[in-house]
Parts: structure tokens; C-alpha cells; sequence
């Protein structure tokens, strides 16, 4: 089982980008994905996460509700985040988790809810 993180770099305050969160060894349709960020001296927060089942619900912090869109491709196994507008408070290491099944709506931000985690990846929102 693993999740591979991708897509990060620098980014302009009002561009955008797209994180990839590829899962292999498990169907991710099974499962609840979730992108979290950190920075240096903070705890790891929940940015948005896509809990399976038919159909699959979403969820965002709210500092990024508007602006980011979660969105899976079963087909590839992959889950996207894409960043719209983003503000230097979005700098960070990205991180992608999974745990088996739906999550509860208000576990989805704990940390500890997650059995697998991806590398990070950096995103660094700067002009």
C-alpha cells in the first residue's frame, strides 16, 4: 500500500496548481482520502478529504472552502486537489492520507483517523 504525492512547487498569490495523490495497492474507491499541510512549528491540518461511498462526500477546511476542489479518478487511482486562487497562508508541505471506508464528518481532520500516508509535497505560494 502506498500514496505518492505530487505537483507541488511555487506558485503566485491568484494562480493556481494541482496536487496529485496517487494510491497503489488498494482500490482508492474503497477508500477516504484526505490532503493535509503543515508548516514548520504547526500541527498537521485536514485541508479537504473525499470520503468513499456512493455517492462520495466532501469536505474542506475552511480556509480553503471557495478555492480548492478535491476530486477523484477511480480510473487512475489518483485524487486530485486542485488550488484556485491561493494565498501565501497556503505555503506548506502537502501530505495525502488514506484510511479504509467512508469517515465520519467530523473525524475527517484528525490526524489519527488515517492508516496510510504519502510523502509531501511543497507548495510554496509567493510572488
Amino acid at each position: 500500500v502506498q500514496l505518492q504525492a505530487s505537483g507541488g512547487g511555487l506558485v503566485q498569490p491568484g494562480g493556481s496548481l494541482r496536487l496529485s495523490c496517487v494510491a497503489s495497492g488498494f482500490p482508492m474507491d474503497y477508500f477516504t482520502i484526505a490532503w493535509f499541510r503543515q508548516v514548520p512549528g504547526k500541527e498537521r491540518e485536514g485541508v479537504s478529504c473525499v470520503s468513499s461511498g456512493t455517492p462520495s462526500t466532501s469536505y474542506y477546511a475552511d480556509s480553503v472552502k471557495g478555492r480548492f476542489t478535491i476530486s477523484s479518478d477511480n480510473a487512475k487511482n489518483t485524487v486530485y486537489l486542485q488550488m484556485n486562487s491561493p494565498i501565501p497562508e497556503d505555503t506548506a508541505v502537502y501530505y495525502c492520507a488514506a484510511v479504509e471506508g467512508p469517515i465520519h464528518r467530523s473525524d475527517w481532520v484528525l490526524f489519527g483517523a488515517y492508516d496510510e500516508w504519502g510523502q509531501g509535497t511543497l507548495v510554496t505560494v509567493s510572488s
